[in-house]
């Protein structure tokens, strides 16, 4: 799944490339995706593209005079940009194609979504903040104000485990299944910690891990082409999807735990004493 780092990554890019040009065209191809009816697709044909902006995981292209075109990428969406688009109009199928933007010169980009659980969501909207999941995003763990006095006050009373914390997008926006892993790597902690009974030092400890984790995630992906974005997210982990390969700190081997429709990554040495995590089911939380 696209998280923070690579969806700032694709705003950089589309903000590049699509910020002065005008829409000629959008093209639904998976009905499917469309979470609004009014204002019509139609609505951003004939307007200039003005800003593009990233609330957490959510990409927002507002144009002049116009609605904003607003998109989630789920698990498995993509952002395929392409600089000639081809002349005849996509057929709706059973392939990945979703969405596409067409430009007056021709270039434009694709939205896509691999797989069988279609989750990609597309608004169209006249202020961002209508769509359900952009009103309750908690705040951006990069922005400038986000200092660990303030990820201090969002973790006081919290009684869940920090892996879960981690992901609660209105709790912190933009982090999820990938980069929670990476943090509490960096931070040395198991993801079955209680987030609301952390000490003075390991929340900042784990402060520290969270921003520099992220901002390096950003700095990685800063000027990469849209089409080489995932491979330089895999790259870049540290653990997550890493499970039986030797952990870059201390060389123990990194294990999983499964969940129903997920996994986790840690390694023993750096985050839980030693001692192996076991199946969630019996599990207990370590401290």
């Amino acid at each position: 799944m696209p998280e923070l780092p690579e969806v700032e990554a694709l705003r950089g890019f589309l903000d590049d490339h699509l910020v002065g040009h005008t829409v000629t065209r959008v093209l639904p191809v998976a009905i499917n995706v469309l979470k609004t009816y009014d204002p019509p697709l139609t609505a951003l044909e004939g307007r200039e593209v003005t800003s593009v902006r990233r609330h957490g995981k959510f990409l927002d292209m507002g144009t002049g005079g116009g609605p904003h075109l607003v998109t989630h990428l789920a698990r498995a969406g993509w952002l395929r940009w392409q600089d000639r688009l081809p002349e005849a109009p996509p057929r709706p199928g059973k392939g990945p194609l979703a969405l596409r933007v067409a430009l007056e010169d021709g270039q434009g980009f694709d939205l896509t979504e691999a797989g069988t659980q279609k989750r990609l969501a597309v608004y169209v909207t006249e202020d961002p903040l209508r769509v359900p999941g952009i009103a309750r995003l908690g705040p951006d763990p990069l922005a400038d104000d986000f200092g660990r006095d303030a990820f201090a006050a969002l973790l006081r009373g919290e009684s869940r485990q920090l892996k879960g914390a981690l992901r609660d997008q209105s709790l912190i926006a933009g982090i999820g299944n990938a980069y929670s892993d990476e943090i509490l790597h960096a931070a040395k902690m198991s993801p079955f910690k209680n987030a609301g009974r952390l000490t003075e030092d390991e929340t900042t400890r784990l402060h520290e891990a969270l921003r520099t984790t992220l901002e390096e995630a950003v700095e990685r992906s800063r000027g990469v082409a849209a089409g080489r974005l995932k491979a330089e997210k895999k790259s870049g982990l540290r653990v997550h999807g890493r499970t039986g390969e030797p952990c870059p700190v201390c060389g123990d081997t990194i294990r999983e735990v499964s969940f129903a429709d997920s996994s986790l990554q840690y390694c023993p040495t750096c985050q839980t004493g030693g001692r192996p995590l076991a199946d969630r089911r019996l599990s207990r939380l370590l401290r």
